[in-house]
């Protein structure tokens, strides 16, 4: 059994379920007697970031503390726990329904739309989780009209990276203006949950996708604080609407969504800008771009999952109580933008969905790289913060040295990309039986699988790889294989069973391909799940292949011009013997045929995955 298919598996395992529901009529007795006086008489509901002075952001326990009292004051509130953290913390959900319901089916049911708000998975950017708590309560008291629960749901995750949230102290971000004290970026295991959505190699992670798969939130919003470089906005934000998006997706994005937010954000004084990065990082003259955002992004995922994603990014030298506020106005925005626009993104992500199981999407060239165009932009008026550069004694390079004026001057945005690479897609995938580990993460991204009942002798095309070449740090764990080529090949293969069919016919098929082709952005070739297949495991004494090499060289001269041609052009090659005598163990019937073959096979003909399927299992 799933914990989502049993409610009381979710609650917290601290929560007394006799005594909460004493609690939650005592305070809503309370809070409906002084509330006519005004909220500030309603202490019990004020926040500890407003108790600091709005200046502290609290730990995981006051945070869980105050998301009772928020379960307890109103039935529409209810706090659950989606899984566990590496070091056993529970992850903390706060569902906020107007009929108080607590499963996707029956929300939908009632004609809801449901926002997923998502904040500390950087714990040092700590805004999300003080206006989420702030927005919450004030619809329990009506401060902001509750109307907007008629058409939509809230899931809020207060604290995702509860491990990182708990390495706290005061000097967790060198370049931020408070909180007072604030939790560490990474987990626990020392991995950034930001990089991790498409690998999902952290419990963390795992436990979201599950979430996201039950759910299938029609917007997401991702909190951070940014930083980089000083400018006069409060808040900048990205919002994929490019790139593999689903059109209708991307257009909704771009055309009503982020024009009526901005406008909104515009009216509560927030100023707003879209996320800044300059192409030459420090350097503000250098212009802005915008690239495709990859699926190893939080708002990246779910852009390819048909779902609108929202980053949002509060400048980091702004004031805590400043940057709360920015955030909390986005969220209310949103939330009213979900209210009116509810029908209309339901009916818009659903056609998506549809579209990515189709044909003509299958037969269709697919984007699986993009370049942002370097000739082509738009100056845009930028408020920004007048800086010098400053030759550094210390370090010898040229550094920005921002003041307190402020300064407004135009910048080129180069925002406009195009793929550079595209490939004819398969009908289906097939992952072999002994690569559990990949058809696990399959499963964790909630993607249909069939499992073959019997083993079976298909002809498939895969890659072969050529000149693989690893990141030399590692990145998240992990050591990127960060070049390679590859060969499409036609092999015959006997894949046993329990060997996983994957259809592309089905919502997930931006993810799958992603995934699946080596090349895909963020693939799990990429990340390094396939790197035994380039391991050299055989080899042949050097006693053994002198004579060997001998008679191919006197029986073969084609492959003696070959091989002269490679002493010639390959200097580090033509000076070791090993490189050399492998060299011809390579030619020889006794070298591994399987090595740099990709495992996977792509099947290309419906006809023949509607057979496979005759002998499969659908999990």
């Amino acid at each position: 059994m799933k914990p989502w298919d049993n409610e009381k598996t979710c609650k917290f395992e601290s929560l007394n379920p006799t005594k909460n529901k004493i609690m939650r009529r005592l305070l809503l007795f309370f809070f409906m007697l002084f509330s006519g006086f005004g909220f500030s008489q309603n202490l019990d509901l004020e926040t500890f970031y407003e108790r600091s002075g709005n200046k502290e952001t609290p730990r995981y326990k006051e945070t869980l503390e105050y998301c009772r009292k928020l379960q307890a004051a109103s039935p529409k509130v209810h706090l659950l726990s989606f899984g566990k953290s590496a070091q056993g913390r529970d992850l903390p959900l706060l569902i906020m329904d107007k009929q108080g319901f607590t499963n996707p089916v029956a929300i939908r049911k009632a004609g809801r739309t449901i926002l997923l708000v998502e904040a500390c998975i950087h714990p040092g950017e700590s805004e999300g989780k003080d206006a989420g708590l702030l927005l919450i309560r004030d619809l329990i008291t009506k401060k902001i009209p509750i109307k907007l629960l008629d058409k939509v749901s809230i899931l809020f995750i207060p604290i995702f990276n509860v491990d990182g949230h708990e390495r706290f102290g005061p000097y967790n971000r060198i370049n931020q203006n408070g909180p007072k004290e604030m939790g560490w970026r990474v987990t626990a295991t020392n991995l950034n949950l930001n990089r991790d959505f498409l690998k999902a190699d952290t419990p963390e992670v795992q436990a979201w996708l599950t979430l996201f798969n039950r759910w299938l939130p029609e917007l997401f919003i991702d909190v951070h604080t940014t930083d980089g470089a000083d400018y006069q906005y409060v808040l900048t934000y990205y919002m994929d609407t490019s790139g593999n998006l689903d059109p209708e997706v991307a257009g909704w994005s771009e055309k009503t969504f982020l024009p009526l937010w901005t406008a909104k954000l515009s009216a509560a004084g927030i100023m707003a800008f879209p996320y800044i990065e300059f192409r030459d990082w420090h350097n503000p003259k250098s212009g802005l771009e915008k690239d495709v955002t990859p699926p190893m992004f939080s708002q990246g995922y779910t852009g390819f999952r048909n779902r609108p994603g929202l980053l949002l990014e509060t400048h980091m030298l702004k004031s805590y109580e400043k940057r709360v506020n920015a955030t909390y106005q986005a969220l209310l925005a949103s939330l009213e933008i979900m209210s009116d626009e509810s029908a209309k993104i339901t009916a818009i992500v659903t056609k998506a969905d549809k579209t990515c199981s189709s044909e003509s999407f299958r037969k269709s060239p697919f984007p699986l790289r993009f370049e942002t165009l370097t000739h082509d932009s738009t100056m845009v008026d930028f408020l920004g913060i007048a800086y010098e550069e400053v030759k550094s004694s210390i370090s010898g390079e040229t550094w920005f040295k921002y003041g307190d004026k402020k300064l407004s001057y135009q910048l080129p945005y180069f925002s406009k990309t195009r793929p550079v690479m595209t490939i004819q897609l398969p009908e289906a995938y097939i992952i072999p039986a002994e690569w559990s580990t990949i058809i696990e993460r399959m499963e964790f991204h909630g993607i249909r699988l069939y499992r073959l009942k019997r083993d079976t002798t298909l002809e498939v095309t895969t890659y072969k790889f050529s000149n693989p070449k690893w990141q030399a740090n590692p990145y998240e764990g992990r050591h990127p294989l960060t070049n390679f080529s590859t060969e499409e090949i036609r092999v015959k293969k006997t894949f046993m069973a329990g060997s996983a069919l994957v259809d592309l016919s089905q919502p997930s098929a931006r993810i799958i391909i992603h995934m699946l082709e080596p090349k895909g952005m963020g693939s799990l070739v990429s990340w390094g799940f396939f790197d035994a297949i380039f391991e050299q495991k055989e080899y042949g004494e050097h006693y053994v292949i002198e004579p060997m090499a001998e008679k191919y060289l006197k029986d073969d001269p084609k492959l003696k011009a070959e091989f002269e041609q490679k002493m010639k052009s390959d200097s580090v090659f033509a000076k070791s013997a090993d490189q050399i005598l492998n060299w011809f163990y390579m030619k020889s019937p006794y070298w591994d045929q399987s090595k740099d073959i990709y495992p996977i096979g792509r099947i290309m003909e419906r006809r023949q995955l509607e057979g496979l399927k005759k002998i499969a299992t659908l999990q």
